[in-house]
């Protein structure tokens, strides 16, 4: 195999890891919107991409820097965590 082919499928891998991690539900029970896994792919890499494909931790990473978010990664995260937390307000 050649190093291109190779870095290829490892990037190929690390974003179905991502996007597998962004869609299920962390140890919050926090499920990310697929808005949020669309706008954040590229922040969780650039930020997270130590913690993939570990869910608690990439959740708790882009918390954690949730100030070098992009904008529109900033907007969708904050709005999944007040429905989040709408819900459970409700329980």
């Amino acid at each position: 195999m050649t190093a291109s082919f190779t870095r290829t499928i490892r990037q190929a891998g690390l974003v179905l890891a991502f996007a597998v991690s962004f869609s299920a539900l962390s140890t919050q029970s926090f499920a990310f919107s697929a808005e949020a896994q669309q706008m954040c792919t590229g922040d969780a890499f650039r930020l997270c991409s130590s913690e993939i494909p570990n869910i608690p931790k990439i959740t708790a990473c882009m918390v954690k820097n949730r100030a070098n978010l992009s904008t529109g990664c900033r907007a969708v995260m904050d709005h999944d965590l007040a429905q989040k937390s709408s819900k459970v307000a409700s329980n």
